[in-house]
């Protein structure tokens, strides 16, 4: 839901893209549906790149990264 006084603007995009883009925000306002895009295609682009990392990883390589961060957590302390 927007805020009372919130500016808005207004973009051009075609035709044909805007009736599908109404079709799939159904009744969401429009601010409200592309906040949702956004945020989804953000996570996207996070899990696939944790998926690739994850794929480049052995699991020698996982078990090294667990045990260094675990020593850090152990030893950390503020000065």
């Amino acid at each position: 839901m927007m805020k009372m006084g919130t500016e808005y603007s207004t973009i051009s995009i075609p035709k044909d893209l805007k009736k599908r883009l109404e079709k799939a925000k159904g009744k969401k306002e429009w601010g409200e549906f592309i906040v949702d895009l956004y945020n989804d295609a953000q996570y996207q682009k996070s899990k696939k790149a944790f998926d690739e990392l994850a794929d480049m990883l052995t699991d020698e390589d996982l078990k090294t990264i667990a045990h260094s961060s675990k020593e850090f957590r152990e030893n950390f302390a503020l000065r």
